[in-house]
């Protein structure tokens, strides 16, 4: 009789760990994925702020992987470039030096969209084909790999924005373009932090709602900031905490019709950015002092204190790249600390949550 018992018992065991095993790996290639996506977000700005995102004037997806590898081929590259407005009103004369060096920023994002793709499609091939991936997950890492593939749609679509008229990418299309990054990241590491393992018990509802509000406002804050630098916006008021002398500063409806200033006036769209930043820390206090208040001594109420520090020390790093006039290296470091600032409140409200249920493939 103990041994009718026992073997359903151990069969359970097994079947229990090989699911852990399932989920740990899973976890870690989803963590793969989104280290690339950070590095494809950084590679970008830098794409932006060199100057380099028209430098590729076509899209192929296929044959554009293969650089030019000759010294015609690199000459027919720079002519298609002359031909923009980029070329013929801001970079006229340019060598070919300095050409390359702009069309490798470009090359180099565009290789790592597409590596990310095969990153996601074909471990996600054989996860399915293999019964390694539970049902609740399907539906998930179809929806990721859709969002990667409008994705690049849009990259184009922005690039395109650029080729005929404007000197630079439209600023709604380059917000647009950063934004949607930054949600497939928050999906990809929404999905791994729920196939992780948790020692404490979900938190309430009512903070878990709070920590899904904060994730949305990082992400509202990150549109701001490509309208930002879509407009050079960060130029216009390099004072800090005034600007132009004042707590609101004249001149920011100057624009018809009205709403115009909200995304093309580069004064308001700064404004704007900086004021939401305010926004975003007052509702993570707030947050931090609802998890203290009904979830004291938990990692939920440590890790709400550690989310205000991080939005204070990335405000502190946009004061500094708007008071040195944004270089390269203060703009990519606010750039990249949004992004750790993101993961991290994406991770928070996952953990807030819970892991998944543990279901049948």
């Amino acid at each position: 009789m103990v041994t009718d018992y026992a073997a359903p018992a151990a069969q359970r065991q097994t079947a229990s760990a090989a699911q852990d095993k399932n989920r740990k790996l899973l976890r870690w290639w989803l963590y793969a994925v989104f280290v690339v996506l950070i590095a494809i977000v950084m590679v970008g700005g830098a794409t932006r702020m060199t100057g380099s995102g028209l430098s590729i004037t076509e899209w192929k997806p296929i044959h554009g992987v293969i650089p030019p590898l000759n010294h015609a081929e690199w000459l027919e590259e720079f002519d298609k470039y002359r031909q923009i407005p980029q070329y013929q009103q801001i970079n006229k004369g340019m060598a070919l030096e300095e050409f390359q060096f702009i069309f490798w920023w470009e090359w180099a994002h565009r290789m790592l969209a597409r590596f990310v793709g095969f990153l996601v499609a074909i471990p996600l091939l054989f996860f399915w084909l293999s019964g390694r991936l539970q049902d609740g997950l399907k539906a998930r890492m179809l929806g990721i790999l859709a969002l990667g593939g409008l994705q690049g749609a849009i990259g184009w679509w922005m690039v395109a924005s650029g080729l005929s008229v404007l000197t630079n990418v439209s600023q709604y299309r380059l917000a647009i373009h950063l934004t949607m990054a930054c949600i497939i990241i928050t999906a990809v590491l929404y999905v791994a932090r729920g196939l992780a393992q948790y020692t404490e018990k979900p938190s309430s509802r009512n903070l878990q709602r709070f920590a899904g509000w904060l994730v949305l406002a990082v992400l509202v804050q990150i549109y701001l900031g490509g309208l930002v630098a879509g407009l050079h916006a960060g130029l216009t008021y390099n004072t800090w905490p005034l600007m132009d002398g004042a707590i609101i500063p004249s001149d920011l409806f100057t624009h018809q019709p009205v709403w115009r200033n909200l995304f093309e006036n580069p004064k308001t769209v700064q404004f704007i950015h900086r004021c939401f930043a305010y926004t975003v820390l007052v509702l993570a206090v707030l947050h931090a002092v609802q998890a203290h208040r009904h979830a004291a001594g938990t990692t939920h109420a440590r890790r709400s204190m550690v989310l205000v520090g991080l939005i204070i020390i990335q405000a502190a790093i946009g004061i500094v790249a708007l008071l040195t006039m944004v270089p390269i290296e203060w703009g990519l470091a606010h750039q990249g600390f949004a992004l750790v600032l993101l993961s991290f409140a994406v991770a928070h409200w996952r953990a807030c949550k819970g892991a998944y249920a543990v279901r049948n493939a």
